[in-house]
């Protein structure tokens, strides 16, 4: 007997039901995330055919690989992964690099305490949870990834942007989450800088510090 499928029904119930052969379950798993992950390739990739491509493929390589599984971590989580992945392959190939593992450039593990202090320092004009609400500040903060190193700006864009928390993102992107904690907090940093330099009020603008702590 098939139960219906409602907008409450948990993506664990919705992947048991697919794992068991109802297309109809995966149906509803790809219609409830499919915007989510087209929203994250977009800003990865900056092309509307290429985050396209990566969506379907994702949603194409996680019914492959339904039965595999094993719900360690979120359904939606390990969408993204495979979706951060397939991007990672076009940015690559544009690049002309070859395919490694994020984890292959690690940080050192003393880079908490190099991370450099931003050149321009401001009070902001308003509070961010009110900018970021604001059309012209999602414009300003697309550009500022698209400046960011890619490491870092996946990190952002899973930790921060999608909501996922430091441990799946470690999971997701098969990174320590020391790792993910120091590259999240380079983003974050130079994010704030290249918004402060827009958005910052000039008059409260502070002078940065050359000293050097004991």
């Amino acid at each position: 007997m098939s139960f219906p499928i409602l907008p409450e029904t948990p993506d664990a119930d919705l992947v048991r039901r697919a794992q068991g052969g109802e297309l109809k379950a995966f149906e509803a798993l790809t219609s409830r995330h499919e915007q989510r992950v087209f929203a994250l390739a977009m800003r990865m990739l900056h092309q509307e055919q290429d985050a396209e491509d990566v969506t379907q493929q994702a949603f194409l390589s996680a019914l492959e690989h339904l039965d595999g599984f094993r719900g360690e971590a979120s359904f939606s989580t390990w969408l993204l992964r495979i979706a951060s992945h397939a991007a990672l392959k076009i940015i690559r190939k544009r690049k002309g690099l070859n395919t490694v593992s994020l984890e292959e450039a690690t940080e050192p593990a003393d880079s908490l305490h190099a991370v450099p202090h931003p050149e321009f320092i401001a009070d902001w004009r308003q509070s961010p949870e009110h900018l970021v609400e604001q059309n012209e500040v999602r414009r300003l903060l697309d550009e500022a990834l698209a400046r960011l190193d890619a490491k870092h700006r996946l990190v952002f864009l899973l930790r921060d942007v999608e909501g996922l928390s430091v441990r799946e993102t470690a999971n997701a992107l098969d990174l320590s989450e020391g790792n993910v904690k120091v590259r999240l907090l380079r983003a974050r940093l130079q994010l704030r800088e290249d918004l402060t330099r827009a958005l910052g009020d000039p008059a409260q603008q502070l002078v940065k510090s050359h000293h050097h702590p004991e």
